[in-house]
């Protein structure tokens, strides 16, 4: 079966989601975050062998940009661009996200590492 098509991106700057809805009916707020520490970018991904990515409880995205009618490049605040984001990806994040976050979260606290920002960000968003 093929994956629900995003029908709508929506971006939550003050909560840090971002709201994807799709052909089939499906609507998931997914943070920001994880969509940062679990970008599909060959820099985070290493083929087939993750990074932990810490220190992004803060980050936000910056914009959001088109790939063709399957997939969205993320510009995140802290820099990182080279993650494309298929509707099946996201569909998956929005659909597992309590068990992708659950498993960040346990590998978080095997390796010692943390959420929060390397250095306090106080951003304002009008």
């Amino acid at each position: 079966m093929s994956s629900p098509n995003v029908t709508n991106l929506k971006l939550k700057r003050k909560s840090k989601l971002l709201e994807v809805t799709f052909d089939n009916g499906d609507v998931f707020n997914i943070t920001c975050e994880m969509l940062r520490v679990n970008s599909p970018s060959a820099e985070v991904q290493r083929h087939g062998n993750p990074i932990l990515v810490t220190h992004k409880k803060a980050v936000n995205i910056k914009a959001i940009e088109p790939v063709g009618n399957y997939a969205v490049k993320i510009v995140f605040d802290d820099g990182h661009d080279t993650g494309l984001f298929s509707w099946k990806l996201l569909h998956e994040f929005g659909a597992h996200q309590v068990e992708i976050w659950e498993r960040y979260l346990a590998r978080l606290r095997a390796e010692k590492g943390s959420r929060e920002p390397l250095i306090d960000m106080n951003i304002k968003y009008s």
